[in-house]
């Protein structure tokens, strides 16, 4: 066993301190064998499991003392076997959490006692004991390597002639029985590790990114890499993550599951923890190690595995790849370089080699163009200096802007900065595909005629460069031929040098194409690897507004993706931009457009615009926050300036998803102005209106404020404007959030909101559903509007949508659904459509929020059915599938379930069926809980499930009565009520009664019998009454 733990066992590289062992399928299997071997020691080996350890094998359980029954002194916290040694010693003894053992019988025992979590316990001995033949044998049996043979062993144990010596020798000879077999046995899982590549990974995902999309059809949503960096060897992941065989880091949305951080490392596919509140990547393992990602995401997502069993082609493609992954890249390597030989003088031949490099690294670097622009550079710097005049400005065009060389020399050390950049939108995260124009392509007049302008803007003196610049803004810069071709000859970084020269009209002139030409993505991307953000951003400081403005306006365009906006961040942006809002500083009415200068609201609005696109990252969030930005917003949501109100509304409705920014809008009497816009003629000032009120409506105090300033009204009017979705999505959100105070719901029955909502729950993108059906289940909670949803025709819709895949829309619709189901009429026509099974069916579901809002719904379903224990019945395998669910970890899956389990249980033939499935121990192991929640229905759970057979007394006997007693010092009253009731049933078992008294339960049901709830009364005296009769019951029985 020691040459086995040492060579095989796989260990966390955590440098210092106490190691860990790794969880992977060889570990575990060494583990699983180990266990075996132990567990069956004291039946195969009984003499030699008598043998007392020359030091106690110590480690830190998680077995509690009341888990040791027979054959064991147990107290509160500690545990002594009665089994010793010749020195009176236990030969096992457990001190919370320490636990020793002394022989391989108790080690049996241990195990045994351990049940589910024995190979927890396993890995906690191993790596506590991280040798334990020296601890079992002694030292001397220490040296017990690879070259050890039994005839060592027996050499050195029969130096000694006594029985121990012999016991000694047995055990020694099963351990290196034990340590060859696992030798030999971890040669299956070694020979099966095929270790992955980077290209092997590449292809997958590539490939895998070919069949994603929207549609039912495609195997997932979407899948990106973290980061946009890739390094020589092809691997993405950070090079000190690198030495541990990691590659990259894939983020998947399938389309059942949230969001999977999946890390792909030479050793296998596996998630990590994902990302942290700072978005950077917990790089920690969560899980077992699958062989590739195509492995994996079968495994996480059910649709995704019937998805790929139905795309042969994908299969086959596949399989093509894997074979192909070692010779794709040796066949581009040699056809490349045959490419490169032809130029017969050195200097083509150098030249050919640096497009050699220049043509991987395209592949392989992306986003950034580094190595193009770098290569581009030395020549559009050298013709700059050849052309050279008199008159040229002073600093036209210096030869590589400081931003560029920053950038060039830190690529690495910033990459990794740039990927944890928060963001809460996808847009362009990924590399779009680099369109260049081919050399024989069929190129429109004006492709050439903007590289003629680009020469002149190299060489040309000041008036020429002006000149040019003009001529080239006349050209459609909308149009992307025109864009790339500015970028191909390099004009990019001549608009960027432009920018650092002392000459305004030029920078002007840079900047309106600049601003133009950075719609697109990859001309956005390529102004960042230039390093033209630093220097936009010290634009923002000139005095003259004209330039603040387009700098601004840039910047808003450029900063669409992660990296732009740390950009924009790091070099101080956000505080310069902050302080372009301030455009009427010394205005005693804001209010008053008249008081504005034109040019300030321009600058305002231009940077309102840059700080829109700037507000998607959360350290941008705080920056403004910080740089007071939340006030200057607030001013100017008070103007009548359309064009300048969409940027502020769109900040503020960006900023509103923190709670900080939600408590500064209050403060600021924000929510007031919101809903004066909402009657603004311009629809996307109405759709961000209504998105900003639906960020902030989480908070009671802003739901009240929207109807106090007469909000209500306008959106309940917007929702019959149907056509423009985007708005419609935000409205509904916004009332759906506002439905949560009755108030309000209220006031939407009287503007007929109800009605219309029903009538939006078919023919609507999922975006609005999730927001239609999430606000007819607040407003369902009231019996009027229950009504109103039947009458209308809304139950058969919500029904419908019970078969969906959209989590969120399955955790509002099941809410909605178990709402109605409260009117017994309205749960007659969802019994006739079959949303009961529907409900039921969807307990499988893998994620955690939908099985508990389903496990809700159903309660109400059950209450107010017909027969409701025959239909019950009638879903095979629903009771099992029920009780299953009480193994959950989640506290809401886990509440909900004992809630169903409650009801379920008053039909006395289904309380027999899930009594047979073991509810009892099930919800005795939950006993041991802090969440007043799951306290409260767990509680009416256990009372319910007395009622049958001798299941008081198996509460009892699976340790369940003492924790219910703790329950009684909550601060919480249902909880008070359903305890009383669940310990009055308990209290009809004498052992149960003695177990109540022994733990205070008399003293605290005292005070509980004057409470003015009368069913807490109630059940309280008669737990007392029972209590009291076992008592004298006692006492009769001494005396007679």
């Amino acid at each position: 066993m020691g040459v086995a733990l040492a060579r095989l066992v796989q260990w966390t590289a955590t440098g210092y301190g106490t190691r860990a062992l790794e969880t992977t399928p060889l570990n575990e299997a060494i583990l699983k064998e180990i266990i075996m071997f132990a567990e069956s020691f004291i039946y195969k080996h009984p003499q030699e499991a008598k043998y007392v350890f020359v030091e106690p094998l110590e480690w830190k359980t998680d077995l509690e003392p009341s888990a040791f029954e027979s054959g064991y002194v147990v107290s509160a916290t500690t545990v002594k076997s009665e089994e010793s040694d010749e020195n009176g010693q236990p030969l096992l003894f457990l001190s919370v959490p320490q636990i020793k053992v002394r022989s391989f019988g108790q080690l049996s025992c241990l195990l045994l006692i351990a049940k589910d979590t024995k190979l927890k316990e396993a890995q906690a001995c191993i790596e506590a004991n991280r040798n334990p033949v020296a601890k079992i044998l002694g030292l001397n049996y220490n040296t017990m390597k690879e070259e050890s043979s039994v005839l060592n062993i027996l050499d050195k144990i029969t130096k000694d002639d006594d029985t121990e010596s012999e016991i000694k020798m047995k055990i020694a000879i099963l351990l290196k029985q034990l340590d060859v077999y696992l030798l030999n046995h971890s040669l299956k899982h070694i020979s099966l590790e095929i270790p992955l590549n980077p290209a092997a990974v590449k292809n997958d995902i590539e490939l895998l990114k070919r069949f994603s999309g929207k549609g039912e059809q495609t195997a997932l949503e979407s899948i990106k890499y973290t980061s946009d960096y890739e390094y020589s060897n092809g691997c993405r992941a950070p090079p000190w993550r690198q030495i541990l065989g990691e590659i990259c880091y894939v983020l998947v949305k399938p389309h059942d599951v949230e969001t999977l951080c999946i890390t792909c490392s030479e050793e296998g596919v596996f998630l990590n923890g994902g990302k942290t509140d700072d978005e950077e990547i917990n790089y920690e393992r969560k899980g077992v190690i699958y062989k590739d990602l195509v492995t994996c995401l079968k495994e996480k997502s059910a649709i995704f595995s019937e998805n790929m069993s139905k795309q042969t082609r994908f299969n086959e493609e596949l399989q093509k790849e894997k074979n192909q992954t070692n010779e794709t890249p040796k066949k581009e390597a040699a056809s490349a370089l045959r490419k490169a030989i032809p130029g017969s003088d050195k200097s083509t031949l150098e030249k050919n080699k640096i497009n050699f490099g220049k043509n991987n690294m395209i592949k392989r670097l992306e986003p950034s163009l580094n190595w193009k622009t770098t290569v581009d550079s030395k020549e559009h710097r050298t013709s700059l200096h050849e052309e050279k005049h008199g008159g040229r400005l002073e600093k036209s065009a210096p030869s590589v802007s400081p931003g560029k060389a920053q950038l060039v020399r830190k690529s690495a050390e910033k990459v990794e900065e740039i990927v944890s950049e928060s963001s809460s939108e996808s847009e362009e995260d990924e590399e779009p595909p680099d369109h260049r124009q081919e050399a024989n392509a069929d190129l429109p007049s004006e492709y050439w005629q903007i590289q003629k302008l680009v020469k002149y803007l190299k060489g040309g003196n000041q008036t020429a460069t002006v000149i040019a610049l003009c001529s080239m803004k006349d050209f459609n810069l909308a149009q992307e031929t025109c864009q790339l071709a500015i970028r191909d000859v390099g004009g990019l970084e001549v608009l960027i040098n432009l920018l650092d020269t002392d000459e305004v009209k030029c920078k002007i002139g840079s900047l309106k194409i600049l601003k133009e030409i950075s719609h697109n993505p990859q001309i956005r991307r390529n102004i960042v690897d230039l390093g033209g953000l630093p220097i936009m951003v010290n634009i923002l400081d000139s005095p003259h507004k004209s330039l603040k403005c387009l700098a601004a306006e840039t910047i808003a365009n450029v900063a669409k993706f992660r990296r732009a906006r740390w950009a924009v961040r790091h070099h101080g942006g956000i505080t310069k931009l902050v302080a372009l809002l301030d455009c009427a500083q010394n205005s005693a009415e804001p209010a008053q457009s008249s008081l504005y200068d034109a040019r300030d609201v321009e600058v305002a609005r231009c940077g309102a615009l840059a700080l829109w696109s700037c507000s998607k990252s959360y350290a941008n969030k705080e920056a403004i926050r910080k740089a007071g930005g939340i006030p200057l917003l607030a001013r100017l949501l008070k103007t009548s300036h359309e064009n300048m109100l969409i940027p502020v509304v769109g900040t503020l409705q960006e900023c509103a998803s923190e709670e900080n920014y939600r408590a500064a809008i209050k403060a600021e009497r924000i929510i007031e102005n919101l809903v004066k816009n909402l009657n603004s003629e311009n629809e996307q000032l109405q759709e961000h209106c209504a998105m900003a009120i639906y960020q902030c409506a989480e908070d009671e105090e802003t739901r009240d404020l929207v109807r106090m300033h007469g909000g209500l009204k306008p959106l309940a009017s917007l929702l019959n404007n149907t056509d423009n979705k985007e708005r419609l999505a935000a409205v509904t959100g916004a009332i759906w959030k506002c439905s949560i105070s009755k108030e309000n719901v209220t006031k939407f029955r009287e503007y007929k909101a109800i009605e219309t909502l029903v009538g939006l729950l078919t023919d609507q993108p999922e975006e609005v559903l999730v927001n239609v059906v999430g606000a007819l289940g607040e407003c369902c909670q009231e019996y009027e509007n229950r009504v109103i949803v039947r009458k209308c025709g809304g139950i058969q819709p919500l029904v419908n949508l019970l078969v969906g895949i959209n989590q969120a829309l399955l955790v509002n619709v099941t809410k909605a659904v178990g709402a109605c189901a409260v009117e017994p009429e309205s749960m007659m026509i969802i019994d006739r459509l079959d949303g009961v099974r529907l409900l039921w069916s969807l307990l499988k579901n893998p994620h955690p929020d939908v099985k508990a809002s389903a496990a809700w719904a159903l309660c109400p379903c059950i209450q107010n059915a017909k027969d409701a224990g025959e239909m019950v019945r009638s879903f095979v395998g629903g009771l099992e599938l029920v009780v299953n669910l009480l193994k959950s970890d989640n506290k809401e899956v886990l509440a909900s379930v004992c809630a169903a389990i409650t009801n379920i249980a008053k039909d006395q033939e289904n309380l027999a069926v899930i009594t047979d499935h073991g509810v009892v121990p099930l919800l005795s192991k939950l006993a041991n809980t802090n969440n007043d929640k799951l306290r409260h229905h767990l509680a009416e759970a256990i009372s319910c499930c007395c009622m049958w057979g001798r299941n008081r007394v198996a509460f009892g006997e699976n340790k369940a009565v003492a924790p219910l007693v703790r329950y009684l010092k909550s601060n919480d009253a249902n909880v008070h009520r359903a305890t009383a009731q669940a310990l009055y049933q308990l209290s009809e078992d004498a052992d149960n009664c003695i177990t109540m008294h022994e733990n205070g339960a008399v003293k605290l049901l005292l005070h509980m019998v004057g409470s003015p709830d009368q069913d807490l009364q109630e059940a309280a005296a008669g737990c007392i009454s029972n209590i009291r009769r076992l008592a004298l019951a006692t006492e009769k029985a001494r005396y007679t």
